[in-house]
C-alpha cells in the first residue's frame, strides 16, 4: 500500500505540473519550455497508445510510428489540397490510422513473436518509403504545413497556449479511454489473451478478433497523436514514420513501465528531457543515453512505475 502511495503521489505530481506549466511559461517568460512540454506530451500520447497494445495486450508492434505519420500526412496533403478545416481533417487522420491498423493486424496477427515484430516493422518501412516517393507532398523533404488546423474559432492551435491544452486534453482523453478499456470485460479478455492465448481460445475467446480490435485503437490514437504533432511542427515528413521513431516510443513505454496507465508519460517526459538535456551538453549525446537506458531497464524492473513503488515498499 505504501509503495502504491508513493507512485500515486509522484504521478500526481507530474500531471499537476502538466497542468501548470504554460502558467509557469507565462511567469517567467520561458516560452521554450511550453513548445518543448508539447512535444512530449504529443508523444506520450503516442507511448500510451502503444502501451495499449504492448503493456496491455503483449502485442510487441515495431512499426507504431507508421501511425503518427499518416495522421501527420493526413493533415498536411489535406492542408495542400485546400481543405483547412479540422473538422475534417482530423477525422480523416483517425480514420486512416484505423484503416491502415486494420490492414496491418489482420496480417500481422496472423504470426506472433519474432514474426509479428518483423511484419509490423516491414509494414512501416512501406508507408515510410511511399511517402518518400509523393513528389507532389514534398518527398522525401517534407510537406510544410502554411495554416493549421482551423476549427471555426472554437480553439485557435495559432496560440501556444490553447495548443498545450488541447493536447492535454487529448493526453488525458486517450488515458481514461485506455483505463476504461483495461477494466472493461473486453479489456480483461485481451489481458488474459496476453497470459495465456490457448486457454483463453479453448474457453470460447475469438482471439484474434479482440487483438485486432485492441490494435484498431491503439493505431487509431496514435494517429491522433500523429495530426497533433504535424499542427505542432507545421511541418511532417517521412522521417517521423522511420523505425527509430517506433523504437523510441518502445523505450518510452518501458522506461516508464509496461502495463501500467501513466508509466509510457512518466517516460515519454523522462526520455525527452534526458534527450535535450544531453544534446545540450554535447553532440555525441546519444552514445550517453544509451548506457543510461540500458542500466535503467537491467536494474530498474518494471520501469520508473515499478522502481517507485518497490521505494515505498523498502
Amino acid at each position: 500500500m505504501k509503495g502504491l502511495s508513493v507512485s500515486k503521489a509522484v504521478t500526481a505530481l507530474m500531471l499537476a505540473g502538466l497542468v501548470l506549466l504554460p502558467l509557469y511559461s507565462q511567469l517567467s517568460g520561458n516560452i521554450f519550455i511550453l513548445t518543448l512540454f508539447t512535444r512530449i506530451i504529443i508523444l506520450a500520447l503516442a507511448a500510451a497508445s502503444l502501451n495499449l497494445i504492448m503493456g496491455f495486450g503483449g502485442m510487441m508492434s515495431f512499426g507504431h510510428a507508421a501511425y503518427l505519420g499518416i495522421g501527420g500526412y493526413a493533415v498536411g496533403m489535406l492542408a495542400q489540397e485546400g481543405l483547412g478545416s479540422g473538422f475534417i481533417q482530423f477525422p480523416v487522420a483517425l480514420a486512416a490510422s484505423a484503416i491502415y491498423a486494420l490492414v496491418i493486424g489482420a496480417l500481422s496477427l496472423r504470426t506472433r513473436g519474432v514474426y509479428f515484430i518483423m511484419i509490423t516493422l516491414a509494414f512501416a518501412q512501406m508507408a515510410y518509403y511511399v511517402a518518400s516517393g509523393m513528389a507532389r507532398y514534398g518527398g522525401d523533404d517534407g510537406l510544410t504545413i502554411y495554416n493549421r488546423s482551423d476549427f471555426s474559432g472554437l480553439i485557435n492551435l495559432g496560440n501556444r497556449v490553447q495548443f498545450y491544452y488541447l493536447c492535454l486534453a487529448c493526453l488525458f482523453g486517450v488515458v481514461f479511454l485506455i483505463w476504461r478499456i483495461v477494466n472493461s470485460r473486453f479489456g480483461l479478455v485481451v489481458q488474459g489473451l496476453r497470459s495465456n492465448e490457448q486457454r483463453m481460445q479453448a474457453i470460447g475467446f475469438p482471439a484474434k478478433r479482440y487483438k485486432l480490435v485492441c490494435f484498431v485503437i491503439s493505431g487509431t490514437m496514435c494517429g491522433l497523436a500523429g495530426a497533433l504533432l504535424a499542427n505542432n511542427t507545421d511541418f511532417v515528413s517521412p522521417a517521423v514514420m522511420y523505425w527509430t521513431r517506433s523504437g523510441d516510443l518502445m523505450v518510452m513505454v518501458i522506461l516508464g513501465g509496461m502495463g501500467t496507465l501513466f508509466g509510457p508519460i512518466m517516460g515519454a517526459v523522462v526520455f525527452l528531457l534526458l534527450e535535450e538535456f544531453l544534446s545540450q551538453i554535447t553532440e555525441y549525446w546519444a552514445l550517453i543515453m544509451g548506457p543510461l537506458l540500458l542500466l535503467i531497464v537491467l536494474f530498474g524492473r518494471g520501469g520508473i512505475m515499478g522502481v517507485l513503488g518497490r521505494a515505498g515498499r523498502g
